[in-house]
């Protein structure tokens, strides 16, 4: 079948005549790269900077979403007509860490789509994936016949089949779009909806950012996320773990808003270091400024929109992540330093499989609760869980007596060391908007971890400059990944 009519316009740019011109500054990300079956990262949009501060009234700044691309979009008269396909892709979370996902396009999560309040749209989705699906559009006023609940608003799409969404938007703000699917959605299938409003929102912005926040389970040596697990070890904006994020790049004393969707098993307390910020809008469209209040750290829950907005009026690379600690990790294995001393204690480390849902017996228990971090029972044994413990064993000292020795450098081993050892990788990840930052930062970020760089005017255009000639270089070949694993971690 043809899906398109004959008689189609191409459109690369991100415009339409009669709504408006896009403008904003040189968007921060990866150099763009063509959609494939693997991970797709880092394609941007691109414009010139607005006048002043903000764009004019009848202008829109674009969204730029670092290293997930813009899905393109052909005209059919007055339709936007978009190209959306389910299927298997690899994502490279760190540099030579690449799982086995589904999602769309190319990518976990999914390419933006990006369009205005009274477009008429028609998504052409097709699925490739080994097993049924349909897709959903969070927060979107459709047709029961366009909303995708398989069996309820729709059929099923089968591998190999074709069904055609079409709506008119009469919404504005931050939506998203997932399979139905609650385990398809575990293994990576969601992607930002952003909704422009014909008249843009005031106080006018510089710089549009949007981030989907995932989290996966997966084994070591494994590639592929464990979709019933109820906990999880790899942490993602964006499909990146950081320290492997691309940074967000802002001019000192730009107006900056991102936009953060959740979509997993867990809630996410986002919090941004150096700067107060206001949240803005939900999935349910903008709030009134009225209700706006200064605040620096937002739980973006399950099936959630959160939009933050704030003046970048103090330079620095400044932190931006979840706040739950475990989050802020990469391949996270067990505890580190054992929790009690002398002879018996609690079993604090368990293994990966008991970790992912695979126990046996109550995860309550006396023997399985302090290992799962959910109880403080005593255990029946202890296992060495770091190596300060498997050495104590190997030297015939009983418990950890071992903690009481002196340690490296002549530091006194206290109970609970070690915890948290940095890994720091800033060639690994290292990319034109990291350009300047403070030797070994990679250490200090791991996990839903990202960078808000706020620059002033001279370092901003050198960083920029830097972007522009990385987009215009060919891609350099990449070594061979490794699968999965357990690199970069702190446990």
């Amino acid at each position: 079948m043809n899906w398109l009519r004959t008689g189609l316009v191409r459109r690369r740019a991100f415009l339409q005549a009669g709504v408006g011109l896009l403008t904003g500054a040189v968007a921060s990300g990866a150099a763009a790269q063509p959609p494939t079956g693997g991970a797709t990262s880092g394609t941007t949009v691109s414009g010139p900077r607005p006048a002043g501060r903000g764009a004019p009234a009848g202008r829109f700044v674009p969204v730029v979403s670092p290293d997930i691309r813009t899905l393109p979009f052909e005209m059919d008269g007055g339709v936007k007509v978009f190209r959306l396909v389910a299927e298997p892709v690899k994502q490279e979370f760190l540099p030579g860490k690449v799982f086995d996902l589904w999602g769309y396009s190319g990518s976990a999560p999914g390419p933006t789509i990006e369009v205005f309040e009274g477009d008429r749209v028609r998504i052409l989705f097709e699925n490739r994936l080994p097993e049924p699906t349909t897709v959903h559009w969070h927060g979107l006023e459709v047709p029961i016949e366009m909303d995708g609940v398989p069996m309820i608003s729709q059929p099923e799409v089968e591998p190999g089949g074709r069904f055609t969404y079409e709506f008119t938007l009469h919404q504005h703000g931050t939506f998203f779009y997932h399979s139905h699917g609650p385990m398809q959605e575990m293994m990576g299938m969601l992607g930002m909806f952003v909704i422009h409003p014909r008249t843009p929102y005031a106080p006018p912005v510089d710089k549009d950012f949007a981030i989907v926040l995932q989290e996966y389970a997966v084994l070591p040596n494994n590639t592929i996320p464990n979709s019933l697990s109820m906990e999880f070890n790899w942490l993602t904006f964006n499909g990146k773990a950081g320290p492997h994020a691309t940074p967000l790049v802002v001019r000192l004393g730009e107006r900056v808003r991102i936009r953060l969707v959740n979509i997993g098993m867990d809630h996410h307390p986002i919090h941004l270091h150096g700067m107060q910020f206001e949240v803005t809008g939900t999935e349910g469209g903008r709030i009134p400024q009225q209700l706006w209040y200064p605040q620096n750290t937002v739980l973006v829950g399950v099936a959630q929109a959160r939009v933050i907005e704030f003046d970048a009026k103090f330079p620095g690379d400044w932190i931006m992540h979840c706040h739950l600690p475990h989050h802020m990790m990469n391949a996270m294995v067990s505890m580190v330093g054992p929790m009690a001393h002398g002879g018996h204690g609690l079993r604090t480390g368990a293994g990966m499989e008991e970790g992912m849902g695979m126990a046996r017996g109550h995860a309550l228990s006396d023997e399985n609760a302090p290992a799962f971090g959910r109880g403080m029972g005593m255990a029946a044994s202890e296992r060495p869980v770091s190596p300060l413990a498997a050495q104590a064993r190997v030297n015939g000292a009983g418990g950890h007596a071992q903690h009481g020795a002196g340690g490296r450098n002549g530091r006194k081993r206290v109970p609970g060391f070690p915890q948290d050892m940095m890994m720091v990788m800033d060639d690994a990840v290292a990319k034109p908007e990291t350009h300047g930052m403070a030797k070994g930062w990679s250490g200090a970020i791991q996990g839903m971890h990202t960078v808000v760089r706020v620059l002033p005017p001279d370092r901003y255009e050198e960083v920029m400059r830097r972007v522009r000639e990385a987009r215009e270089r060919p891609p350099a070949a990449k070594p061979a990944p490794e699968q999965g694993g357990q690199g970069g971690h702190r446990h």
